[in-house]
């Protein structure tokens, strides 16, 4: 019984070690080849692009606060998928379905120039911010819904039977019981939607939100300094998202305990 735990351990540590070597190549080459560029255009023109570190700063922060609030609406829409999905209706589980299918189904850039230049056109919504933290919203709800709806259905039948023998209500079951046990499952993944909600962000460049990528693309337009102008722009998407990808592991490791 002593030996399990050895060799699980001796695995994490393989594993770990796997991921250095692998992060470490990926770092030479990268410096390899700003080296290799440095050689071929000995004059880089970082001093241009410092000039505009506050376009980067403003692009970085907008970047982040787009992603938290399209995540909390999405989960807003997620749930309120679920609760189609989950209805006693056909028709309103169908209408889920589709939904889902819909979105699932076409790529982000696709729903993006829809929406804003066909749907936002119609209906008048003219701020192009509030329309592509909507759309990115509505792009992540269904994945958020089927996380949802799949930690709801881990949970063992006999735990809807308890609650319904003591009297619960469906509010009360899912308040009191199904919600608490969902949430631990789910807070992993809820956190690494947020890295892929950062990273989708980007796609919002094509319709003028002022985002890091479009701040990336305005500073080399400006300053013709293509190595420059995007190095921090993979720069910028790394801070936000290694941290939060770490963050996942560690909390999917914790709530394992």
């Amino acid at each position: 019984m002593k030996i399990f735990p050895h060799f699980l351990l001796q695995a994490n540590y393989i594993r770990a070690s796997l991921l250095l070597v692998l992060g470490i190549t990926l770092l030479s080459i990268s410096c390899s080849f700003v080296f290799q560029t440095s050689l071929q255009f000995p004059i880089l023109k970082w001093s241009l692009v410092w000039h505009y570190r506050s376009v980067f700063l403003h692009g970085w922060v907008k970047t982040f606060y787009i992603s938290l609030l399209a995540l909390f609406l999405s989960c807003l829409f997620g749930a309120f998928i679920v609760t189609m999905r989950r209805s006693s209706l056909k028709s309103l589980r169908l209408l889920g379905l589709i939904v889902i299918e819909l979105i699932r189904g076409t790529p982000l850039l696709t729903q993006i120039l829809f929406f804003f230049y066909i749907v936002a056109h119609e209906i008048g919504l003219e701020n192009r911010l509030l329309t592509g933290i909507l759309i990115l919203s509505f792009f992540s709800s269904v994945y958020i819904a089927e996380l949802i709806r799949a930690s709801i259905e881990a949970i063992p039948h006999p735990q809807w039977e308890s609650a319904k023998a003591i009297g619960l209500t469906t509010f009360q079951t899912y308040r009191y019981v199904i919600v608490p046990q969902a949430l631990r499952p789910l807070l992993p993944s809820l956190t690494g939607q947020l890295a892929s909600l950062i990273k989708d962000s980007s796609l919002l460049s094509i319709i003028g939100i002022s985002e890091l990528t479009l701040a990336a693309e305005q500073v080399n337009a400006t300053t013709y300094c293509t190595l420059e102008s995007f190095v921090p722009l993979a720069i910028g998407y790394l801070i936000l998202t290694l941290p939060i990808s770490f963050g996942s592991r560690l909390l999917e490791r914790k709530l394992r305990l």
